[in-house]
């Protein structure tokens, strides 16, 4: 009996080894499909990553947009010296035509601002520049009237002594603070500024002399 019994659990034994070894096979094919899926995954995310970077550095790169001022014309003009009182009256006008140059392949939001007019360094004037958004590759074109403030003009000498020349040296200034947007991701703070100094000669009611930078920094 004992023998038929060692015999019959020896016939069992083949039987067993086969399934075990399927079952490790499967759990190891298993292994190797996960494995080289997560292997797929993170592949696709560095190449991903590595496409928005070459992206955000090459074809979608932050350049500088640029306000530019391109004329500054005298709309009115009048002007009267009163000599008893050592006083200047003046009313004045200027047409003053910016535009924003923005040479990005994304738009270019920029923040409610103002074109300031100044006189040696005092403000004369000031007009509102309304927030906006300018498309890739465009360049947008405003027109913006200033008025100069004479009443806070009497008191300087410098003034009464320029309109008796018959040269008023004046002179414009706008910041354009905004934001560049890289493939939605990155944004870039900007802010595109711009002077022109220039002279009104009250003789014949004309600007000439003029002499314009502009800076953009980020």
């Amino acid at each position: 009996m004992e023998i038929e019994s060692l015999r019959n659990k020896t016939d069992k034994l083949p039987m067993e080894t086969p399934q075990g070894t399927s079952d490790a096979a499967r759990v190891l094919r298993n292994r190797r499909r996960r494995r080289n899926i997560c292997f797929a995954v993170i592949g696709v995310l560095v190449f991903v990553i590595l496409l928005i970077v070459i992206l955000a550095f090459t074809v979608f790169k932050a350049k500088r947009p640029v306000t530019a001022i391109d004329d500054v014309s005298l709309r009115d003009l009048k002007v009267s010296v009163d000599l008893a009182r050592f006083q200047v009256l003046l009313n004045a006008t200027l047409d003053v035509d910016i535009s924003i140059e923005n040479p990005n392949k994304v738009g270019f939001k920029f923040k409610d601002s103002n074109a300031q007019l100044n006189y040696r360094g005092q403000e004369v004037g000031e007009v509102p520049i309304p927030a906006g958004k300018i498309p890739a590759d465009k360049t947008v074109p405003m027109n913006l009237t200033l008025t100069v403030m004479a009443d806070r003009l009497i008191s300087d000498s410098k003034f009464f002594s320029d309109v008796t020349s018959g040269q008023l040296p004046l002179s414009t200034k706008t910041q354009i603070p905004g934001k560049v947007s890289v493939l939605n991701m990155f944004r870039i703070s900007v802010v595109s500024s711009s002077s022109c100094d220039f002279t009104v000669f009250l003789s014949n009611s004309t600007v000439g002399d003029q002499n314009c930078k502009y800076k953009t920094k980020f």
